[in-house]
């Protein structure tokens, strides 16, 4: 797999932080979130302007899709908030995080926090991280196609390299019902709130587009945009780890090795910076989760010389690339073990 680890691999994460904090990078960026929120909320705010004024036109399908766009950046706001690196405390982020989340993009903050905080303590772990869990038809880890599926979901299964980018047009939905679910089942501690936002949400996302439009031309409306919010956000996170090689046991309890070795950073410019909303440098933001979204870029020279002078592989390569390996992982993954 890797290199034998040191002795003092205990005090590798915080050598490198020391360095991470002496270099600034820690501290907060407000001048540009003030604009981040500003021109995101803009465009996002002028998309449903434009709306209005469009009326009952099939060129509504176009602000649809812009809007399916928008939502998704309105949601790695969220999700910056939610690591808290827009405001140091937990009220703050949480009024940021509600707002944005449940109130403009229909998904559950609570929720999201409760499954993306145990994703971060433990990335591509079998048992302890949420996102490599069976979703559906799609599977993630070795073995879990052997959970005695029949029928077209085997199908399914077995051809998910195939089918997994059509099956991202139905992602915005599944985050949806998902949102719905933790209410009912208990994760979120402040559910009648949350509740209620996301109840403001359904009730003016779906009857807007019935207000103003024709009923086929809102039906198609509604699903342009969950099909591009989908994708946008399935597409976002899927190069981030999938694919990537199993921990040894020494190398899981450690946490430097646990972070890097299981994430996968994507080369680009502010092209990709701003499209991947900083998550294209996985590995920084896993190591140093409430680092600002601006500084991610900075820090990465600084962890890749790390890594390379303690001899831990730092793994990037560019988008279209890190999309291969994931369905390459994928295709075979979702074949069943040989009997």
């Amino acid at each position: 797999m890797t290199e034998t680890l040191p002795r003092r691999t205990r005090s590798d994460y915080a050598d490198l932080s020391a360095r991470i904090k002496a270099a600034g990078l820690m501290e907060r960026r407000t001048p540009y979130y003030v604009l981040k929120f500003a021109l995101t909320l803009g465009l996002f705010a002028g998309g449903w302007v434009g709306f209005v004024f469009l009326g009952a036109s099939w060129w509504q399908l176009l602000v649809a899709a812009f809007l399916g766009v928008m939502s998704t950046q309105v949601a790695m706001l969220g999700h910056d908030a939610g690591h808290k690196q827009v405001t140091r405390t937990r009220a703050s982020s949480y009024l940021i995080g509600i707002t944005l989340g449940n109130l403009l993009t229909g998904l559950s903050f609570g929720w999201w926090i409760d499954k993306h905080n145990r994703h971060h303590a433990h990335p591509n772990h079998e048992e302890l991280d949420p996102d490599v869990a069976p979703a559906g038809p799609l599977v993630f880890m070795p073995g879990q196609a052997d959970d005695g599926r029949r029928g077209l979901l085997r199908w399914l299964t077995r051809h998910q390299a195939v089918v997994f980018f059509p099956i991202l047009l139905l992602e915005g939905l599944n985050l949806h019902v998902g949102s719905f679910e933790a209410l009912r089942n208990g994760t979120v501690k402040t559910k009648w709130r949350e509740g209620l936002l996301l109840a403001v949400h359904v009730v003016a996302f779906v009857g807007a587009p019935f207000l103003v439009l024709t009923w086929g031309q809102a039906l198609l409306f509604l699903a342009v945009h969950q099909a591009v919010f989908g994708f946008y956000m399935g597409c976002s996170f899927a190069p981030n780890h999938k694919g990537m090689p199993p921990l040894t046991d020494e190398e899981e309890k450690d946490y430097l090795r646990r972070q890097v070795l299981t994430s996968r950073n994507v080369r680009g410019g502010f092209v990709t910076d701003w499209t991947l909303g900083g998550l294209n440098y996985q590995i920084e933001h896993h190591l140093f989760p409430s680092m600002p979204r601006p500084n991610l870029r900075l820090a990465k020279p600084v962890v890749e010389r790390f890594c390379a002078e303690r001899g831990v592989r730092y793994a990037e390569t560019s988008l279209v690339d890190s999309y291969r390996q994931v369905l390459r992982h994928l295709d075979v993954i979702g074949q069943p073990t040989p009997a």
